[in-house]
C-alpha cells in the first residue's frame, strides 16, 4: 500500500476540491449536478455528470459513490453505456439490500473478503460482520457502498472535470478500529481517462482497502455475453483460494492454467474448464498479483477489447492486486437501465485493491493504515476505440 506521512495534508480542511474556473476561459470539460432521488429516510441523492469534448460522459451518484453510467463512443463514433446499472435510486437501494452485487459502488473499509470476519492488529482481535457466510465481504453489512457520501467540491478546466466525495467512518464502524476520513476524487479528462484518486486518514491503527466495483460490458449495457471480449492481465501470479474464496496464502504461477491472461485471451476461452479453482467459483473470481512496483505510479493492470464495437479499456493502478470476476452472481433477477435482465457473463468486474484477507496473511502486502499516514491509491480507466 502507498502511504505518505502527511501532517500538512492532515491539517488541511479535509481534501476538499473547490470549483476552479478561470474567468473568461471557455472550458471543454463540464460537470453538472441533478437530483437523482431520495433515500427511504428522505435524504437527497444527487448525480454528478462529468463530460469531456471527446464524447465521454460519466455519471456518479452520491449514494455509494456509484458509477451509474459511462457513455463511450465505439469505432464508428456511436456512443454507448459500458457499465451495468439502474435508472432509479430505489433499484440500487433494493438490490444492495438483497444481494452482494455492488453495482458500480465504492467499496470499503476493506474490499473483498476477511476470513471468518476476524483479524488481529497489534495484538488485538477485531470482529467484522458476516455477510458472506462464514466471511466478511466488501466491508460488512453496511459498508461504504451503502452510505450517502458528502460532496466536497467540483472542479473543471479546459482539459478535465472532477467531483470529490467524502465520508467519515467512525471508530468501530462495522467492527473496524479508528475513525477514518475517506475521500475519492473522480476526474474525467481529454485523454479519455477516468481517474479515481482514493485518500484516507485514521486516528487509530486500522486496515483499509478501497476500490470501485463497476460491472463492464464494452459491447454496451444490456448487450449480452462478454465471452468474446478479449482480456489481457499484467500478472504472472495469482492468489489461489479455498472453496470459500479465502486465499491459501500462496502466490502461484498462472502458467498452464486458465488464469494465464498474459497474452490477450477471449474471456470464454477457458471459462468452462473443469479446473478446481474455476469450478469452485462458477467462473473467474480470483485476485491477480499485478506485475511492477506497487504504490508509486499507476502501471497497466488490465486491457479489455471488444471486437464487435472496437472499444478498449485499459486499467492502470497503484494497487498490488486485481480481482477478476465474470459476474457469476448475476442470475436474471435484476433488470438494468435498458430493460434487459442481467445474467452470468453479461459483464466483467476488475477490482483494483489490496489482496483479499491481507490482514490475516503477513506475507501479503500490508493493508494497515496508521495515524499520521495517508492512504493514497489511484486507479485509471482509459478508453479508446479501434
Amino acid at each position: 500500500m502507498f502511504l505518505k506521512n502527511g501532517p500538512s495534508l492532515l491539517r488541511a480542511a479535509t481534501f476538499a476540491a473547490v470549483l476552479t474556473v478561470s474567468a473568461g476561459h471557455a472550458t471543454a470539460a463540464t460537470v453538472d449536478r441533478q437530483l437523482f432521488g431520495h433515500m427511504p429516510n428522505g435524504q437527497a441523492v444527487d448525480v454528478y455528470s462529468l463530460h469531456n469534448d471527446r464524447g465521454i460522459q460519466v455519471r456518479v451518484l452520491t449514494y455509494g459513490g456509484i458509477i451509474q453510467s459511462i457513455d463511450v463512443p465505439d469505432r464508428h463514433g456511436r456512443s454507448g453505456d459500458v457499465v451495468l446499472g439502474f435508472g432509479t435510486l430505489d433499484a440500487y437501494v433494493q438490490t444492495s439490500a438483497k444481494a452482494n452485487l455492488y453495482f458500480g459502488a465504492l467499496i470499503g473499509r476493506y474490499a473483498n473478503r476477511i476470513a471468518q470476519g476476524t483479524f488481529v492488529l497489534d495484538g488485538k482481535t477485531y470482529h467484522t460482520p458476516i455477510n458472506l457466510p462464514p466471511h466478511t465481504l466488501h466491508g460488512g453489512v453496511s459498508g461504504f457502498d451503502k452510505r450517502v457520501w458528502t460532496v466536497f467540491g467540483t472542479s473543471r478546466n479546459a482539459t478535465s472535470a472532477s467531483v470529490t466525495l467524502g465520508l467519515i467512518s467512525p471508530d468501530e464502524d462495522q467492527g473496524f478500529p479508528g475513525t477514518v476520513r475517506a475521500y475519492v476524487t473522480y476526474t474525467l479528462d481529454d485523454t479519455n481517462s477516468l481517474t479515481l484518486h482514493f485518500k484516507a486518514t485514521t486516528d487509530k491503527p486500522t486496515v483499509i482497502s478501497m476500490t470501485s466495483h463497476s460491472f463492464w460490458n464494452l459491447g454496451g449495457e444490456g448487450s449480452g455475453s462478454v465471452e468474446n471480449e478479449v482480456v489481457r492481465i499484467n500478472a504472472d501470479r495469482y492468489t489461489p483460494t479455498d472453496a470459500s474464496g479465502i486465499p491459501t496464502g500462496e502466490l502461484q504461477s498462472v502458467i498452464h492454467t486458465p488464469m494465464d491472461f498474459r497474452k490477450a485471451t477471449a474471456v470464454g476461452a477457458h471459462l468452462r474448464d473443469a479446473w478446481p479453482q474455476m469450478l469452485m467459483d462458477g467462473g473467474y473470481d480470483k485476485n491477480f498479483v499485478i506485475n511492477g512496483i506497487t504504490g508509486t505510479a499507476p502501471r497497466l493492470s488490465v486491457s479489455v477489447y471488444d471486437p464487435k464495437t472496437g472499444r478498449q479499456l485499459d486499467l492502470l493502478t497503484t494497487q498490488p492486486g486485481q480481482q477478476f470476476y465474470t459476474a457469476n452472481g448475476l442470475d436474471g433477477h435484476y433488470v438494468g437501465v435498458s430493460g434487459k435482465a442481467y445474467r452470468q457473463t453479461d459483464a466483467l468486474a476488475f477490482e483494483a485493491e489490496a489482496f483479499p484477507d491481507s490482514p490475516n496473511h503477513p506475507n501479503f502486502p500490508s493493508a494497515v493504515l496508521r495515524p499520521a499516514q495517508v492512504y493514497d491509491q489511484t486507479t485509471i480507466y482509459r478508453f479508446s476505440a479501434r
